[in-house]
């Protein structure tokens, strides 16, 4: 069986060792089984570590029926190797695991709700906790509380025990195995069944920042990141805040008044803007009705986005009983649009033609769009449509 380097110490980073096991699965991936291993396999909620073998990169670890395989891109030449972790992953696992447990004893004691389930992922972590909602003064509370756990820097260690002093301790959640229990215990904060790899004292998990919280199926989820994570979170926001400072000519403590103001005048524009648009959209619409010939009207636009000939096609076909017919060589897009009297089918006949010209979209009977993957196809497209809409007329 393999020895668990990571049960002796977590800070493991390399040893030398032997490969016991090769393993070829038929879907062609390798796997090797080595005497000892400080990679930890995916597992209570903690994905796996990696890192290399001699140089060949691992892949993944997984724990098959007690063995742990270690997922190489090749077999090693030789039998005795040098493995090495990936550090920066193997810390940050260990960061927001320990951090996960000072987090849900938190909760449990500021907020009363057990912890139903951790996940870390490569982004943030989460807990899902026995709780309907968490309001936001209770979420700043529980990230005071167990911010200042941190700063205490309470020791954390982690020993094996038998079921009988299992028993014992005041376990949050009895454990299912019935032997070599280990027990990680933050020091006069929690003991706790967990087979994870742990910092030796919380002042190494850093900070935890609380991202947010959220209902999920009757519960909720905390979002959060420990550690390098968290002061990477933190880093990217200042640089935002930097450059919305630089943006708006403003300082930090003003920037919020300043987007509010901005925002003020872009409404402002906005409503000046759809003035301007409803002004010209009626001129035009007039000119087409009087430069028609017969019930159908065609124009091309270089850029009228596709909302706007929406607009402009419910405005004719309010007026009169006319086919309306637009492109649009800015985002490749074909409108068709018809009055009331007439029989014509716009979805329909969209749905028929379209994929003669790699075209999607559909609609109604009485209008229909398109989008298309380039100008010439819509233009093609339009040009169809329209002899074939003459051709009814």
């Amino acid at each position: 069986m393999t020895k668990k380097l990571y049960y002796e110490s977590a800070y493991t980073r390399e040893w030398e060792t032997r490969i016991t096991r090769k393993v070829e699965r038929e879907d062609g991936k390798t796997y090797v089984v080595l005497e000892e291993t400080a990679f930890y396999p995916h597992g209570g909620g903690q994905p796996c570590d990696l890192g290399w073998i001699d140089t060949i990169p691992v892949l993944d670890v997984v724990l098959e029926e007690g063995e742990i395989l270690h997922k190489v891109e090749r077999f090693p030449e030789k039998e005795d190797v040098r493995c090495r972790l990936d550090w920066d992953r193997r810390f940050d696992h260990m960061q927001h695991h320990s951090g996960q447990h000072l987090l849900s004893a938190m909760c449990l004691e500021v907020c009363k709700a057990e912890t139903l389930s951790f996940h870390l992922g490569e982004d943030y972590a989460t807990i899902d906790i026995a709780r309907s909602d968490l309001p936001p003064h209770e979420l700043m509370m529980l990230e005071l509380e167990v911010n200042d756990q941190i700063y205490l820097n309470r020791k954390v260690t982690s020993y094996f025990v038998s079921q009988e002093q299992a028993a014992a301790l005041p376990l949050v959640k009895q454990p299912k195995v019935t032997d070599n229990i280990r027990i990680v215990e933050i020091e006069g904060i929690e003991y706790n069944a967990c087979g994870g790899t742990h910092v030796s004292a919380t002042g190494e998990i850093g900070m935890i920042k609380l991202l947010r919280a959220e209902k999920q199926k009757g519960h909720t989820r905390v979002y959060f990141k420990c550690g390098y994570r968290a002061l990477r979170e933190f880093n990217a926001g200042m640089e935002i805040l930097g450059s919305l400072s630089a943006r708006f000519n403003t300082s930090k403590e003003e920037i919020m008044d300043r987007i509010a103001k901005w925002d003020q005048e872009q409404k402002q524009l906005q409503a000046e803007l759809t003035a301007v648009k409803a002004k010209n959209d009626a001129y035009l619409a007039e000119k087409l009705l009087a430069d028609r010939q017969g019930s159908l009207i065609m124009h091309a636009f270089a850029d009228k986005p596709l909302k706007d000939m929406q607009n402009l096609a419910a405005k004719l076909t309010e007026q009169a009983d006319v086919i309306v017919l637009f492109v649009s060589g800015a985002d490749h897009k074909v409108l068709l649009a018809r009055g009331g009297e007439s029989e014509l089918a716009c979805g329909a006949l969209f749905k028929q033609h379209l994929a003669d010209y790699r075209g999607k979209g559909g609609g109604s009977d009485k209008m229909a769009q398109a989008g298309f993957a380039n100008g010439e196809d819509a233009m093609a497209f339009y040009h169809f449509a329209g002899e074939l809409l003459e051709s009814v007329d």
